[in-house]
């Protein structure tokens, strides 16, 4: 995390001046009380398949892929191949032609959720650290996982640390998810993330059930194209939403003037003169912005943007409802 002062002036708002965040530790860190709290909201969440369901599998919801199955659907002519048990024999009698029954068919499709706290998640200069939204959208999501009775599972990764969890069942599975959340948030972190990213991509698609439904929370910082080819694979197999947590300084530098930065360790200035550094810093991000919609919309992801100032439930709520619209 870095600190950031103006010289000669006074500090740049930041979280621990939101009140609503002095609640709950400043915004810099989660507790397990708060997280178990946010089940209150879990069936006000829906976790309907934002696209279509990739594989066959018994269980709860139902997609727009069609099978054999429990619900009718509709009729068509029949194709060489079709399963003779299925055929419409009614419709077959009316117009003289088969015609086969198809199906909307139920099923059930595990949870993951994949929780990157590596070091530049540990950052906010406004609301709450992108740690901690990533932590509580998590949260929310195992919740409502338990709550419509499916089995939830994932991955929480650091810099130096990797924690996974097979999808099981039960309120017992999701108060061992929230633990790890906080305990992994104290563990020392460093600025090496070159390649984690790209090796719990690697592990997710190992472990990841086709059919599954799977939410990356994140900023995406350096993925590589490998760990773009990694997503790449399991999109084409599951149905993904990316949660792209950034802070506002982030998209914008602060007024002219110069600041100090540190990360508790080292210091260095920073010049908000320099209009040309502006421009190249604003440029950069939202290059990043529009490559990760880039992937989005080839791969056919969700992809949710979440400032560090938003509400997770907020914009859960939001962004999974708008795209049922659609």
């Amino acid at each position: 995390m870095f600190n950031f002062k103006k010289l000669k002036g006074s500090p740049l708002k930041n979280h621990k001046k939101n009140k609503e965040n002095n609640r709950n530790t400043n915004g810099v860190r989660v507790t397990l009380p708060e997280l178990i709290q946010l089940s209150q909201n879990a069936s006000t969440l829906s976790l309907s398949p934002p696209t279509i369901i990739r594989t066959q599998q018994a269980g709860h919801y139902q997609s727009a892929f069609k099978g054999r199955g429990m619900e009718f659907d509709e009729s068509r002519p029949y194709q060489p191949g079709d399963d003779v048990r299925h055929l419409d024999w009614r419709v077959t009698a009316r117009t003289g032609k088969a015609h086969t029954k198809l199906f909307h068919e139920e099923r059930e499709r595990p949870v993951f959720l994949w929780i990157d706290y590596r070091a530049p998640m540990f950052f906010a200069t406004r609301g709450i650290f992108k740690s901690v939204f990533a932590a509580r959208a998590a949260a929310l999501l195992a919740w409502s996982t338990n709550y419509h009775n499916d089995r939830v599972g994932g991955q929480i990764f650091s810099d130096e640390n990797h924690h996974e969890f097979k999808p099981q069942r039960g309120k017992a599975q999701v108060l061992h998810f929230l633990k790890q959340l906080v305990e992994m948030q104290t563990k020392p972190v460093s600025s090496n993330s070159k390649d984690t990213a790209q090796q719990a991509l690697a592990r997710l698609r190992r472990v990841a059930r086709p059919g599954s439904l799977i939410f990356l929370i994140s900023d995406f910082r350096n993925l590589n194209a490998q760990a773009e080819s990694h997503l790449m694979q399991i999109a084409r197999h599951n149905d993904v939403v990316m949660l792209f947590i950034y802070d506002t300084l982030e998209s914008q530098l602060p007024p002219s003037g110069r600041y100090r930065l540190s990360d508790g360790q080292s210091d260095t200035t920073l010049n908000t003169a320099d209009q040309q550094l502006v421009t190249t810093y604003h440029n950069r991000f939202l290059q990043h912005q529009a490559h990760l919609q880039q992937l989005a919309n080839q791969h056919r992801l969700l992809l949710l943007h979440c400032a560090t100032t938003d509400d997770p439930l907020t914009t859960l709520r939001h962004g999974l409802g708008q795209h049922r619209k659609h």
